[in-house]
């Protein structure tokens, strides 16, 4: 089953037909706010991600990356800096180690220049995205997302 990710003016809007959806004054504000139904909470004064509706986030005190989503807890590398594993689902990497290409069963495919993932396909007919994993996917994609662009910040 293939899903699609939907963009508009450069933000991810759609995931196979759950909305993400952004404050009122987008233009300024690109971080997102709501996953479906799901209202997205932050740290306050802070991008930092802590809570996807009703399931918490924690990260590690000085470092930032998870240590755990709701019941589920968070693996990382060796020296911590990839993440490796969000509860059931274990994440897999393309050769360099930059993008996510896989999210447990689900496989991502990105646009030509490597930026953007454009398509999802899940293994098996009649399968869906479940809650879970579409709640994986999304805090994954959006790890990386500030990820990418923490180090865009560096160098310049």
């Amino acid at each position: 089953m293939d899903i699609e990710l939907t963009y508009r003016r450069g933000l991810l809007r759609d995931i196979g037909g759950v909305p993400v959806t952004y404050g009122k004054r987008e233009w300024l504000d690109t971080t997102p706010r709501a996953l479906g139904p799901w209202p997205l909470e932050y740290q306050r004064f802070s991008s930092t991600l802590s809570a996807v509706g009703s399931v918490g986030i924690t990260y590690r005190r000085w470092s930032g990356l998870p240590t755990s989503v709701g019941q589920w807890s968070c693996e990382h590398s060796r020296f911590g800096g990839t993440l490796r594993r969000i509860g059931p689902y274990a994440l897999r990497y393309d050769h360099l180690g930059n993008r996510v290409r896989a999210v447990g069963p689900l496989e991502i495919f990105y646009d030509r220049g490597g930026s953007r993932p454009i398509r999802l396909r899940l293994d098996g007919e009649g399968e869906s995205l479940s809650d879970d994993l579409l709640l994986a996917l999304f805090l994954v994609l959006f790890w990386q997302k500030q990820s990418w662009e923490a180090s865009a910040r560096a160098r310049s």
